[in-house]
């Protein structure tokens, strides 16, 4: 298949709808690094006009990992409403983004349209978006999601308290989890990222997590980001659990190596459903983020855009309860800067909302990267104007066992008055009983945990 364009007097010729994606991508260190990127702003122009006359089947009948190579295409394929992608089989690529822009396209409509979109479909409409198309589009939709509470309502944004500690110890953690309950966090979860993915590490924690949401009733989740294996065993020695965790990629190659399976996912969700502590349907947790199906040598020369759309088609086949990007995590070699990170956020959470999953965001750079917190202040900004389920909350912004920066405990509850939002509705009530949030702001009390500590005894 040769596509070609004429643009200021050259001649472009692209050899695949897969060579079309990847440089029709805004730029990205990733796709530079794997030698697949637009070499010039103008070829990335002629990319972009080739992708816009492409139609919705093209794309949907040229996936970028082969059909018979892959489980994730498979899925992709295979849960195709038939009939919705019938409807709109021969709209262009350029017609489908006027469609999800335009009036006609409310929230019941783009709802309805998901179900006839391959993730290579997903991700060819986001390159021919701008960053205000993306947040514009995102705010129509809301996906929501039950495990004990409901997260993704409208007019709502919620928190992950992510209390880590650089040797897991079990009363740091706990002051660190005060604190940030105290600043009106963890509505999402209350979820730690482990130093020691063992058993015996996973299940101390989740217990004390367990003892705290009891005994001062709040009403949440718990989890542990172990592996999904560890999780497993965990549960299964009687470990407390309302949801399991994994990172995933857009390719089955790219699950491999990060040592699962889909039928790993199924056996979590089974468990669960006989040993877990969740009241509701929906108990899996996963994670994302541009670039890592390359470093895993796992991208079958696709751009990093394409193969995170494949990550949320993947998702969706088993009802998670929350997915996010940590966004600017894996570092400069994919994401180089905060124009990149903040680029990437944003048409991750489209792509995600448009692929009917319920999504959050880490607003994350590493210290590495040219970026700041400032950028990650931006970015969270945006998201709650896209209305984003959820963003992360440690201490001062700062993950001092996973070396990163992220969102303060104290940014959600600024986002939260700036732009109207509020926690999830069951956790409002309960930090209004707890004296933190009075009519949808944190009282002189926030941010002291010693309320918490007193109370334990």
């Amino acid at each position: 298949m040769k596509l070609r364009t004429t643009l200021a007097g050259r001649s472009f010729t692209f050899h695949s709808i897969k060579e079309v994606l990847a440089k029709a991508n805004e730029e990205k260190s990733g796709d530079i690094l794997a030698g697949i990127a637009a070499q010039s702003d103008l070829e990335r122009i002629a990319a972009k006009e080739v992708l816009s006359r492409l139609l919705v089947e093209d794309l949907c009948e040229n996936p970028v990992v082969p059909y018979e190579d892959d489980e994730v295409t498979r899925m992709n394929q295979d849960s195709l409403d038939r009939e919705v992608y019938g409807s709109i089989r021969r709209m262009s690529i350029a017609e489908l983004r006027e469609y999800i822009l335009s009036y006609a396209a409310g929230e019941p409509e783009l709802r309805r349209l998901s179900r006839g979109l391959t993730a290579e479909v997903v991700a060819g409409v986001c390159k021919l978006m701008g960053n205000l198309d993306l947040v514009y589009a995102a705010n129509k939709v809301r996906v929501t999601a039950t495990c004990n509470t409901t997260i993704g309502l409208r007019g709502t944004l919620a928190t992950r308290l992510q209390p880590n500690h650089p040797t897991d110890n079990v009363e740091g953690i706990t002051a660190s989890l005060f604190e940030g309950l105290s600043y009106g966090c963890g509505d999402a979860l209350l979820g730690l990222n482990p130093v020691n993915d063992t058993v015996a590490a996973l299940a101390e924690v989740l217990k004390r997590f367990d003892e705290v949401k009891r005994r001062f009733e709040i009403p949440t989740q718990i989890c542990v980001l172990g592996h999904i294996t560890t999780q497993i065993e965990a549960v299964k020695r009687g470990a407390p659990c309302d949801m399991i965790f994994q990172s995933i990629a857009g390719s089955q190659k790219g699950n491999t190596e990060f040592g699962f399976s889909s039928d790993t996912v199924r056996e979590a969700m089974a468990l669960l459903k006989q040993r877990g502590t969740a009241k509701g349907p929906d108990v899996m947790y996963f994670e994302t983020g541009q670039g890592s199906e390359l470093s895993s040598d796992a991208h079958y020369g696709a751009d990093q855009v394409t193969m995170e759309a494949r990550c949320y088609a993947f998702a969706r086949e088993f009802h998670p309860f929350m997915v996010n990007t940590v966004v600017g995590f894996i570092g400069p070699e994919y994401l180089y800067d905060s124009r990149q990170v903040i680029r990437a956020g944003l048409e991750d959470h489209f792509m995600a909302k448009l692929s009917g999953v319920p999504m959050g965001c880490d607003c994350c750079y590493t210290n590495h990267m040219q970026a700041d917190q400032n950028d990650v202040e931006n970015l969270s900004m945006l998201l709650g104007c896209c209305g984003a389920n959820y963003i992360l909350g440690v201490p001062t912004g700062d993950d001092v066992m996973l070396n990163y920066q992220t969102n303060a405990y104290h940014d959600v509850g600024a986002i939260r008055e700036t732009l109207g939002l509020r926690p999830l509705p069951e956790f409002e009530k309960w930090l209004e009983k707890m004296g933190i949030m009075e009519n949808g702001r944190l009282t002189p009390r926030a941010g002291d945990p010693t309320l918490f500590t007193a109370m334990r005894g």
